[in-house]
């Protein structure tokens, strides 16, 4: 075919289905044929105009998983017939100085898959050799696709500190990401506590690993936390600022405060309360491409699974709504085949 179909996104809240003219990738770059996208909570920064011209078309989607059609000049490791993701780095130049030390998630020349490049809300899409991942023959695709996002961000997250097997590690929400912290938080090997609002979540925050549950609407759970001994480890994944701000008063002593959750409000805290017990709070972005492949071999090997809505790919819409709405259980994900 010498055509494919997209889903643009220009303005605000809008998208829409056009034809593309299909073109060999470009040096450095490959060609995949998309077999499923996961739809993320970032792809708002694409859909809802976030970006520095959204009359510029953009096709939004970052969780992708497809099959290479076609290599540009120059890629010697990747072939026709390989089932790649690509995340939301599409791939590190290899040349600035972060990629000079092997800081490849801050590659000064990176872009970002669905936000500043096309993505996969696409029959097709093209991506820079340096951000693929290998799929795993055996890792559907609706299943692989939050892992590349959702996965990467928690499991990279985990790894910020150091922490001792059996120690407390906690997860503050359970959403798209926090369900799969519980899993991976539990697979590593921590005592893991989960935090949330509402006792009609503690059924499945042990489903999923957790072995303490916190009922934030109920009690306080930086102190519920210390009661518990302290968390080496928190991830907090809600986009409230203010929710995260107890959350230090929880930490045991050198613990770290993990913040993935994007909020539009900010996180305040006492200084006192990091400085008495010599804590830290950081950011975590996501990971690598090969970090990336290490998060779907361990996913695999300890049976970790998202929890996927499926939509067909026409729906993207209406699968994006579904997901802005919080309804979704946890992520949904366009599904080439339906």
């Amino acid at each position: 075919m010498s055509t494919y179909r997209a889903l643009e996104a220009t303005g605000v809240h809008h998208l829409q289905l056009v034809e593309r003219e299909l073109v060999e990738p470009e040096p450095g770059h490959v060609r995949l044929r998309v077999e499923a996208c996961g739809v993320c909570h970032t792809d708002v920064l694409s859909v809802e105009g976030l970006r520095p011209d959204p009359s510029r078309p953009i096709v939004p989607g970052h969780e992708i998983v497809g099959v290479i059609d076609a290599v540009g000049a120059g890629v010697t490791a990747w072939q026709p017939g390989d089932r790649v993701g690509v995340g939301f780095l599409n791939g590190h130049c290899w040349q600035c100085e972060p990629c000079r030390r092997g800081d490849f998630v801050n590659c000064l020349n990176q872009e970002q898959t669905g936000t500043t490049i096309d993505g996969g809300y696409a029959e097709v899409t093209y991506a820079r050799a340096s951000g693929l991942v290998r799929i795993p023959d055996d890792m559907p695709a609706v299943e692989a696709a939050p892992l590349l996002c959702a996965g990467l961000t928690t499991f990279t997250a985990l790894q910020q500190a150091p922490t001792r097997a059996g120690a407390l590690v906690a997860v503050q929400g359970i959403g798209g990401l926090g369900h799969l912290a519980l899993q991976y938080a539990r697979s590593l090997g921590y005592r893991v506590a989960a935090i949330a609002r509402g006792r009609e979540k503690e059924t499945l925050a042990r489903e999923l690993g957790a072995h303490e549950y916190i009922d934030a609407a109920d009690t306080d759970p930086g102190t519920a936390l210390a009661d518990l001994g302290g968390a080496s480890v928190i991830v907090a994944t809600a986009s409230s600022g203010a929710s995260m701000n107890p959350l230090v008063n929880g930490l045991a002593p050198g613990g770290t405060l993990v913040v993935v959750g994007a909020a539009p409000d900010p996180l305040t805290v006492s200084t006192a309360g990091l400085i008495f017990g010599t804590r830290r709070i950081v950011g975590s972005l996501t990971g690598s491409s090969i970090q990336n492949e290490d998060n779907l071999a361990f996913s695999l090997a300890h049976g970790i699974h998202p929890s996927t809505e499926t939509m067909p790919f026409t729906h993207a819409m209406e699968a994006y709504e579904r997901m802005l709405s919080g309804k979704a259980r946890f992520r949904v994900v366009l599904d080439m085949s339906a």
